[in-house]
């Protein structure tokens, strides 16, 4: 009986990972790994996508290799982070469509993108971004964030995740507790966020508690925060954040998943297997590996070494298992596959995509002309001359 429990964990750890690889077609070395693993998941970067037809191809081929469902995640945000550009054509920022004040605009951005998603082949964005717009993080985060006011980030986020929702697209809330006042990119150096609990309550982890039922998926960030948990403790590892804070004080009940645990954030507080026992004994649910196969295979090995070995993390392995497979049963709609994208589908969405830039751009334009004519008024000058649109 203890072996056939032992047999059974090993096939049900698999639901612990999402994984990446090198490669725009399956290869026989990624057809092993993934009938190996069996994970929860796959995620794909530009350096997998070509064409449409190819991405759901090896999309489909990926899922040939699974038994279960598998989230079919892609990072897209628009802007800097745009996995699509060469394929459907350029995507506008969070902080460009932001700039419009329109919420419409706002739902709009993350339909497009969702059915961007879906017609390729994706269930997953890894977006949006609820990080605040603070000075500090400005050359990090540039245009994937859009106020330094809660409120307003709120705003953009919950009609952005009703626009991915639209399109069947699960989104993610990243990344959690925040790195609006982070000074490094957590993929090379750990930022170290100097910042009290009651401060980061009230700003950066206000998206959060306001967003806690709408947010399909949350993203750990790998930042520490001193003031909070011990020095240089990334987020990603730590039980007070993932559990005491963001499931118990927040109340947080859907799927917690890691930053990518290759970043040299993570990697200079842990190896990678260390890391991805030490984001689920936390409380995490999908670690996320994004590359290197030989990672992978360390963390799997990890997880089920440890499993076996404890049961207490061995329960803990299997309330997660549980709640990403009853995840992915209430959310069979969205994992369910699609026909692959005509040349016509593809084309309408490119125009489409096309237009919406032009929408945002002369919607960012008018209300930028709006404040001045306001800002004129309110100084008793003569309005100012319109810009002619192009």
């Amino acid at each position: 009986m203890a072996a056939k429990r032992t047999t059974l964990k090993k096939r049900e750890i698999g639901q612990l990972l999402i994984v990446g690889f090198d490669g725009v077609e399956m290869t026989p070395h990624v057809s092993s790994l993934l009938k190996r693993l069996q994970p929860a998941g796959v995620i794909l970067f530009a350096r997998n996508i070509v064409t449409d037809e190819q991405t759901w191809r090896l999309l489909h081929d990926c899922q040939k290799c699974v038994s279960t469902p598998l989230f079919t995640c892609v990072d897209l945000e628009g802007g800097l982070v745009d996995r699509f550009r060469d394929v459907l054509g350029p995507t506008p920022s969070a902080a460009d469509v932001f700039a419009t004040g329109d919420r419409k605009l706002f739902r709009k951005h993350g339909q497009i993108i969702g059915e961007n998603c879906r017609a390729l082949g994706f269930n997953v964005d890894f977006a949006p971004a609820l990080d605040l717009a603070f000075e500090a993080s400005r050359s990090v985060m540039a245009s994937r964030v859009v106020s330094a006011d809660p409120r307003e980030t709120v705003a953009y986020v919950r009609e952005f995740l009703v626009g991915l929702r639209s399109a069947d697209v699960l989104g993610c809330g990243k990344h959690f507790p925040g790195l609006g006042e982070g000074k490094f990119d957590s993929h090379h150096k750990l930022p170290v966020i100097k910042k009290s609990l009651d401060k980061l309550w009230t700003e950066d982890l206000l998206p959060y508690r306001m967003l806690r039922t709408q947010l399909p998926m949350v993203m750990i960030s790998h930042a520490a925060y001193p003031l909070v948990t011990p020095a240089r403790t990334p987020a990603s590892i730590s039980r007070k954040w993932i559990t005491d804070i963001l499931r118990k004080r927040i109340g947080y009940r859907n799927l917690i998943v890691s930053d990518d645990l290759e970043m040299g954030a993570v990697l200079s507080a842990a190896s990678v297997g260390q890391a991805a026992v030490e984001f689920v004994r936390s409380g995490g649910d999908l670690c996320l590996i994004c590359h290197r196969a030989d990672y992978i295979a360390q963390a799997y090995d990890e997880l089920v070494k440890v499993t076996e070995g404890d049961s207490k993390f061995a329960e803990r392995v299997d309330e997660s298992v549980r709640r990403v497979l009853s995840f992915k049963k209430k959310c069979a709609k969205a994992l369910r596959r699609r026909p692959a994208p005509s040349s016509t589908m593809v084309e309408k969405l490119t125009r489409k995509l096309w237009e919406f830039g032009e929408e945002v751009r002369l919607a960012a334009m008018d209300r930028r002309e709006n404040d001045r004519e306001k800002t004129y008024a309110a100084q008793s000058l003569p309005p100012p001359r319109r810009v002619a649109r192009r």
